[in-house]
């Protein structure tokens, strides 16, 4: 096997190696779309129905095995239908950058520095906020969804959307793919019976979301106008900005460290 693999490489020409790098970066764009979004469960259950179809034929299940054979006949249709949103925002990326790369570092620090910013301003003013910062694990069977606002991360987006007089201001914003998806998010409050009774339902939400997502939440309470960080079902009360920020550039995977905070 080591010596086929020897004389393939041998054989390989630069439109070989061209050919490849182009359908690596493309595959790995629409599975970078798709992975936060309901695409990942359709797939599972195009295996599911794949395996069944081919048991059908091992066990001569002839009505069943038919009924599949027919909704494989016109998977294409059925796969542009189930995709298309996934689909348009690939054109949409491919249109807006051919190449689709991006500064993923700058884009992220940038992010860290707004979002920080508008957290500290929020508590400062004594807006109550919950803000999910979505990870790898989709969160859309963890959440009841609200507004879809899809806007970049900035600190006067934030506090207006959680200022007193914004109709999504009792509800969580989530934060996924670098971009402000949602507002008014509702979130399952944790059912922990041993947590502190002070803690108030925002506490509670931050908390039961974690504790069944790998999701962060940057919770502001309006009480005390401090700054919380929920992990993993576990509370980091009393963040300076300065320590926010260094949290989130670390969760990032930025290893940055601040001396001192912002105003």
């Amino acid at each position: 096997m080591i010596e086929n693999l020897r004389i393939l490489i041998q054989q390989m020409t630069w439109r070989d190696v061209f050919d490849l790098l182009l359908v690596w970066v493309i595959v790995y764009r629409v599975l970078l779309l798709s992975k936060r979004s309901g695409a990942v469960q359709i797939l599972s259950g195009l295996g599911i129905l794949a395996i069944a179809f081919l048991l059908s034929i091992q066990t001569e299940l002839v009505t069943f095995h038919w009924v599949l054979e027919k909704f494989f006949s016109n998977l294409f249709l059925i796969v542009v239908i189930l995709f298309q949103g996934e689909i348009r925002r690939f054109l949409a990326l491919l249109g807006s950058n051919p190449l689709m790369f991006k500064d993923v570092a700058r884009e992220t620090s940038q992010n860290i520095e707004e979002l920080a910013k508008g957290v500290i301003q929020l508590a400062q003013k004594g807006y109550g906020a919950l803000i999910v910062i979505e990870k790898e694990m989709a969160l859309d069977y963890f959440i009841e969804e609200g507004t879809v606002i899809d806007a970049a991360i900035t600190a006067k987006i934030l506090t207006s959307i959680f200022h007193p007089s914004s109709p999504l201001h009792d509800g969580a914003v989530l934060i996924r793919d670098g971009r402000i998806y949602s507002a008014g998010n509702f979130l399952p409050l944790s059912k922990n019976p041993i947590l502190d009774k002070n803690l108030g339902t925002r506490h509670r939400a931050a908390i039961g979301l974690t504790e069944e997502s790998d999701a962060v939440v940057i919770v502001v309470s309006e009480e005390n106008r401090s700054v919380g960080l929920v992990q993993g079902g576990k509370l980091t009360a009393n963040l300076d900005q300065a320590t926010l920020r260094e949290c989130l550039y670390n969760l990032s995977g930025l290893k940055v460290k601040f001396q001192g905070a912002e105003a």
